[in-house]
């Protein structure tokens, strides 16, 4: 396939402004659901929200010609009509879309529990930026398939941890409050999914595999609902627009501009440009529910801010005379 990075940058862009605007979504919703329920809820509208465009995206495609190794004249003329529809639902649902589902909804589900958990003991400025750790942990996850890294990296994690401290910090004194150690796991899973989806995206469909991940993260997220308690009906109609918004627009739409978008890029300009998303959700904080962060706190968001960007830059080296 070949890569159009305009593309890809735009769907990034679009899909961070919306998640940066889900923070919002996702801290009135814990107004009136547990983590558990409300991501089993929105994961499963994500699904639904898909189904149409899947089938109309499988309805009206065409197998490929190039796809097949020998073809006579006859053969040739069949292979350029559509071929049965269960035929390509078959061909769509391969080993890898489905074990690719399985690694990246998992991994889903982890980070966006966690992050609902850690939205709410935080405000939503702070929970995307200690959310946007993962752009951090993403290069040093390269470690253990033993990708070296450079010094420029190394001092983008020190920078980052200091931006955390002040982020955290209170009376004077390093406090990790138990939502900060939610978010610190969540943006970990983040990374496991970002690179999940970096290996699979280029092998799958790209909508398919975005369903296969919200139907295992809503399952999931369904059983630890069964754990923590199921939800009243006055719960559910009391967050139905934040599930609405998190559901279609953040799940259905935004995932799969993560997905697609990752096809045109490389991981490092991706997850740069995914780190907008802390910046989308600090104004969306500030508009719509009037969070004021503290001096120390607005220099550790711009530390962390800093670090994500720094360990995503060109490293330059000096050439050899």
């Amino acid at each position: 396939m070949k890569k159009n990075p305009l593309k890809g940058s735009s769907l990034l862009v679009l899909g961070s402004f919306i998640w940066g605007t889900t923070f919002v979504a996702q801290s009135m919703g814990t107004n009136h659901l547990d983590a558990f329920s409300f991501n089993c809820i929105r994961n499963f509208i994500g699904v639904f929200a898909l189904i149409p465009v899947l089938l109309v995206q499988v309805y009206t495609q065409k197998k490929n010609v190039n796809s097949v190794q020998t073809l006579n004249s006859e053969d040739s003329a069949i292979e350029l009509k559509s071929i049965p529809f269960t035929q390509k639902l078959k061909h769509i649902f391969t080993k890898d879309l489905i074990f690719g589902g399985l690694i990246c909804g998992t991994a889903l589900c982890l980070a966006s529990n966690f992050q609902q958990l850690g939205i709410e003991y935080s405000t939503v400025g702070k929970s995307a930026f200690i959310t946007t750790l993962y752009i951090v942990l993403v290069p040093l996850l390269g470690l253990f398939f033993k990708k070296k890294l450079s010094l420029q990296v190394w001092f983008g994690v020190v920078l980052a941890m200091v931006g955390l401290y002040l982020l955290c910090m209170k009376d004077e004194a390093f406090v990790l409050t138990t939502g900060d150690i939610y978010l610190l796991l969540c943006a970990f899973f983040f990374t496991i999914q970002i690179t999940a989806v970096d290996y699979y995206a280029p092998k799958v469909n790209c909508i398919a595999l975005s369903m296969m991940q919200f139907l295992v993260t809503a399952i999931l997220s369904g059983i630890g609902m069964l754990f923590a308690g199921l939800p009243t009906m006055d719960n559910i109609i009391g967050a139905i627009i934040p599930l609405l918004y998190a559901g279609i627009l953040s799940s259905g739409i935004a995932y799969t501009f993560q997905i697609i978008g990752q096809k045109h890029l490389t991981p490092t300009v991706a997850s740069l440009i995914m780190s907008l998303e802390s910046v989308f959700a600090t104004l969306a904080g500030w508009i719509v529910l009037h969070e004021v962060l503290s001096t120390k706190e607005l220099i550790g968001c711009g530390l962390v801010f800093a670090a994500v960007v720094l360990t995503q830059l060109p490293t330059f080296k000096l050439k050899e005379k």
